[in-house]
């Protein structure tokens, strides 16, 4: 095989490699939340994947820190929260999940999402 022929096929391995691991690869872990937690809404939500206990009550505390118009709300279809958030302003949000599974809360714009999971 020519050297050439070489070259391409472990420049084209090399990049499927990449491909799978950046869109495959990155796995954010689920933060365990007792009580509250506070989400950071800049460019996203931080954590965006929080782990509750079922049937007992829970305190997301949301600041958002970026002036993004898309982020200037935060919904939770579940629990049909619709809530505005001011920028530097911390707004808590209580829920009580009563049933396990995964709840998702995005933007107002649904463009930036996040997951509860109920354990």
């Amino acid at each position: 095989m020519a050297m050439d022929k070489i070259l391409v096929t472990i420049i084209g391995a090399l990049g499927i490699v990449f491909v799978y691991w950046f869109f495959f690869g990155k796995r954010e872990k689920a933060v365990l939340v007792l009580d509250s937690v506070d989400i950071l809404v800049k460019g996203g939500y931080f954590p965006s994947i929080v782990s509750i206990p079922v049937n007992k009550k829970t305190v997301l505390n949301f600041t958002r820190k970026d002036s993004n118009s898309c982020l200037e709300e935060v919904v939770i279809s579940d629990f049909k929260i619709k809530q505005f958030l001011p920028l530097n302003k911390k707004i808590s949000i209580e829920i009580i999940p009563t049933k396990t599974g995964e709840i998702m809360f995005q933007c107002g714009m649904n463009m930036f999402h996040g997951k509860i999971i109920v354990k």
